[in-house]
């Protein structure tokens, strides 16, 4: 392929005319660069690198001249930064005969071009109104394209030259603002970087070489040309041969040199076509530099050639990996959406339906949420982890209470005898005395039950949030009507569950249980103590009421064992009804309801404008990348 493809460039670059290297080169040269012309005009680039040419060189290195040698029109020129924006210029070579076309685009903008004369005013517009009037830069890219039988088939990107001293109206970091806008483009391992460099110059001090050893160290992306020959110092001519020979700074693409329109050719209006007869015969007449252009390392017809081929290897090498590339945003880009969802259609009654399917899931994932089954969204929730480790906690409290109470009887008993005892003899229980020290007990518990219920309310209001913001992204105005009743519903049913808990607490005070439940935990208790070290019943023995402490410890240990296990099962009861399943329970039917005032509907379903313009970013996205796909496959 490559030897027949040189030898087809060669031909055609050079202006033959014979048929069959004609076809060849519709064949094979023309497929190439048309498919990444087509993949670039559907914006695609946006998405991923393909395969370019970008050409860089310092401030009046030729850069302009070469691609105006190239192009066959005059592009903008003049002291400072004349290149303010990145120029993609597209040349189709059309056959003889045929019309010169031109076409600029930039921005939402697109326009005919008739007269190749205009394309310098064109493109100083363009940039002007890209990066404003005067010597700003922007990173946006306008496209030219130029039809002619006189230009090769290639693509290049025209980038502003360095600047190294910022000049009146630039802001001081211009140098820096150009060089990040370079290696936007040079950094890419899909582009081929042109560095154009004076001959009379040093070619090691230039910057644009320097930046691009930076991203490319090898060179083996790198071409270099040469400009402005006449201008070589005497003596120095041996040095620019053995720079182009890749002596000097070694490139893998080597190196090309060129002699392009000057200054005083420009004004003497030296025709595009009478300048490349002067190159022509300056390189050929040159004692120096003839066996440059012997060797085909001279003159922008070569140049075009070098080019040409470099581009359609570069983009042949490319595809393989496009195509890996296309295939993996295009998973990437449906998994996005699939976050983002479809969004509402258009059609009214599509438009019910959507909200009443959305709403549906939502509260049936609330049913869920509130039965500890695994929800349809995608979100991870589940309420029951924090339920458990709260009534634990609870259950804790009460086994904690227990003992201090234990530990308190000793000391309040006593107090108790003194005030309350009556006629009994030790060991009878005084059943006030019992029954004080009870429901003083059960006071002490009831606002830690209280704090405990709102606590375990905020935690699942939190979670029936979560559940909305999931079930909702994108959607501010259905989101803030479920945070509303999520809200309301909490408001109603803690206070509900609050009053609940007290009355429960009220009928604690009622000193109650079965007797066979009593006498079974007084026996179990009886039991426990048969097993007490010894040391205690000494010191019990050692108090003058100990029959009546001992006792009334029994007694009042085996009621609050009762009366705490009725509170660890009764207060998580009330939690769980009134704040999980009649939460959820409520939710479901309030949403409901709200989805028969129709008018609500359009209202409801207004879409955030980031989300609906981040959906629209990626649908587009996935429109050009499924065509660029389709144009890969068929290539």
């Amino acid at each position: 392929m490559c030897l027949s493809l040189r030898l087809i460039l060669q031909v055609t670059c050079t202006g033959y005319t014979m048929n069959t290297l004609n076809q060849q080169y519709e064949d094979k040269v023309r497929p190439c660069i048309d498919l990444i012309d087509s993949l670039r005009s559907l914006g695609v680039e946006k998405d991923l690198a393909l395969p370019a040419i970008a050409v860089i060189g310092d401030q009046s290195s030729g850069k302009s001249s070469v691609l105006e040698a190239l192009s066959g029109v005059a592009l903008p020129r003049g002291s400072g930064i004349v290149t303010r924006c990145p120029l993609e210029l597209k040349m189709k070579r059309k056959r003889e005969g045929e019309e010169w076309h031109g076409r600029i685009i930039y921005k939402d903008h697109e326009e005919e071009i008739e007269d190749p004369s205009d394309v310098e005013k064109k493109i100083r517009q363009a940039q002007d109104e890209m990066a404003g009037v005067g010597v700003g830069i922007c990173d946006d890219l306008i496209s030219l394209e130029i039809g002619s039988p006189d230009v090769p088939d290639l693509t290049l990107i025209d980038l502003p030259g360095i600047a190294r001293v910022a000049v009146k109206g630039q802001p001081e970091n211009i140098g820096e603002q150009i060089k990040r806008l370079i290696r936007k483009f040079i950094t890419k391992q899909e582009t081929i970087n042109l560095v154009v460099v004076p001959c009379n110059v040093d070619i090691a001090t230039t910057e644009a070489l320097k930046m691009a050893q930076e991203v490319d160290p090898e060179g083996e992306r790198t071409l270099g040309i040469l400009t402005k020959p006449d201008l070589v110092d005497k003596g120095t001519e041996e040095t620019v041969v053995n720079i182009v020979h890749n002596e000097i700074i070694q490139l893998t693409k080597g190196y090309m040199i060129v002699k392009c329109r000057g200054q005083k050719e420009i004004m003497e209006q030296v025709t595009l076509a009478e300048a490349t007869k002067r190159e022509k015969d300056f390189f050929k007449e040159h004692d120096h530099l003839c066996t440059l252009y012997d060797e085909g390392f001279a003159t922008i017809p070569k140049l075009a050639e070098k080019l040409t081929l470099e581009l359609v290897l570069h983009i042949e090498k490319s595809l393989p990996h496009l195509e890996e590339q296309v295939e993996a945003k295009l998973t990437e880009i449906n998994a996005e959406l699939e976050r983002y969802g479809t969004g509402p259609p258009e059609d009214s009654v599509e438009r019910l339906y959507f909200l009443i399917d959305k709403v549906t899931a939502f509260t049936q994932d609330a049913i869920k949420l509130s039965c500890g089954e695994e929800l349809k969204s995608a979100v991870r929730l589940n309420i029951f982890s924090t339920l458990r480790t709260e009534f634990r906690n609870w259950k804790f409290h009460l086994d904690h209470s227990g003992e201090n109470f234990n530990r308190r009887i000793e000391r309040e008993v006593a107090d108790y005898e003194k005030n309350y005892r009556g006629r009994e003899l030790p060991g009878f229980v005084n059943y006030r005395t019992f029954e004080l020290m009870v429901k003083d007990q059960i006071k002490k518990l009831e606002e830690p039950a209280i704090k405990k219920l709102k606590e375990i309310s905020d935690a699942v209001r939190k979670v029936f949030l979560l559940l909305a913001q999931s079930s909702f992204v994108g959607y501010p105005n259905l989101l803030k009507l479920a945070k509303t009743k999520i809200e309301a519903i909490k408001r109603v049913n803690e206070s509900t569950a609050e009053s609940m808990l007290r009355t429960q607490f009220k009928m604690e005070l009622i000193v109650y249980t079965q007797d066979s439940t009593y006498s079974q935990s007084l026996d179990d208790i009886k039991e426990e103590k048969e097993d007490t070290n010894h040391v205690f019943k000494s010191y019990l023995r050692s108090r003058d009421n100990h029959a009546t402490l001992q006792e009334m410890m029994m007694h009042l240990k085996s009621y609050y064992c009762i009366a705490s296990q009725r509170l660890a099962d009764q207060i998580p009861l009330v939690i769980l009804y009134l704040l999980l399943q009649e939460f959820a329970a409520q939710l479901q039917r309030e949403m409901l309801q709200m989805m028969h005032e129709k008018e609500n509907t359009e209202q409801l379903l207004k879409e955030d404008f980031d989300i609906g313009s981040k959906r629209a970013g990626l649908q587009s996205k996935l429109k050009r990348l499924l065509k660029a796909r389709n144009y890969l496959v068929e290539f």
